[in-house]
């Protein structure tokens, strides 16, 4: 067994649907040293948070002493696959990021839309611009917006990466994700993205039957719903045909080969917390800190 380095524990603060600052309670409760926080809409959205706020916000995690991992800044949809949306979503996108750095983290996750087969379609063209620019910013600030993996598999993806102009845009890489979806292999995700995975999930799944990424994610002009977002996502990951969100450990994530690849790599940045389903969400994102404290000694 190999030597694994102690991360940090994070909790994604939504997971105890409780509210933001009742979240942040229960993540100092559960033993956890840092949260993540969806920062889209409601108290934490950037258009209703002043300076005064920030202030307080950050006052107020410190006071518990936590801090941030990453912001949540998942617009939904199609990502960013069509472009006669993506100048709201790039600028909304730039404010979350904004509110990041204020908060005192330098990661915003986010989906972008399952990266095309084709790179002569539209989509991609699109894709590549919207993420290349975004990119750009948050380089320019010491920053990322990390993308959640699962939609394709891990090689296509660093191909994608490897072609924007900087690496502002990298990786929140969801062991779960792929192996609930594409079937893909975390441990070699792991390395085929160790350029550019600069936050995680703790997560874990099982596949009961092939799918389609695009009936779980969306593709703009695949189907007709709106794409992807955080309440469908629950609901297949609980009820679907296809996989299971199921605790940690009681997947089919191997935990200890999965983190003695990130040690390999060098990554030295959050294990985050993410629940999305269960009638106990308390008691199951306590176990799981408890399972990656044990895991790494």
């Amino acid at each position: 067994m190999s030597t694994i380095y102690k991360h940090k524990i994070g909790v994604i603060v939504d997971s105890f649907r409780l509210g933001v600052k009742e979240g942040l309670i229960k993540s100092k409760e559960v033993g956890a040293d840092g949260v993540q926080i969806y920062a889209v809409q409601g108290e934490m959205d950037p258009a209703n948070l002043n300076t005064a706020a920030r202030k307080e916000m950050k006052d107020y995690i410190a006071s518990l002493g936590l801090e941030i991992s990453a912001l949540v800044g998942d617009l939904g949809g199609h990502g960013f696959q069509d472009r006669s949306v993506n100048k709201e979503k790039i600028e909304k996108s730039k404010r979350i990021l904004d509110l990041a750095v204020e908060l005192g983290t330098n990661v915003v996750t986010t989906h972008i839309g399952i990266v095309p087969d084709d790179e002569n379609s539209e989509i991609y063209a699109s894709m590549h611009q919207a993420c290349d620019e975004l990119s750009n910013y948050a380089t320019s600030m010491g920053a990322y917006f990390a993308i959640e993996t699962g939609p394709e598999r891990s090689a296509h993806l660093k191909h994608f990466l490897d072609q924007l102009s900087s690496n502002g845009l990298s990786v929140n890489f969801d062991p779960a994700n792929m192996v609930m979806v594409t079937g893909d292999d975390p441990v070699e995700g792991v390395y085929n993205l160790r350029d550019y995975i600069v936050h995680t999930h703790a997560k874990d799944g099982i596949q009961l039957r092939p799918i389609d990424p695009r009936d779980v994610y969306g593709m703009l002009g695949y189907d007709k719903n709106t794409g992807m977002n955080h309440e469908t996502m629950a609901t297949m990951v609980e009820e679907g045909e296809a996989f299971r969100e199921v605790p940690l450990g009681e997947g089919g994530v191997n935990w200890q080969a999965y983190l003695e690849a990130l040690t390999d790599i060098g990554y030295k940045g959050y294990l985050t917390i993410e629940r999305e389903v269960g009638t106990s969400p308390e008691a199951d994102i306590s176990k799981a800190v408890q399972f990656l404290k044990k895991l790494q000694g």
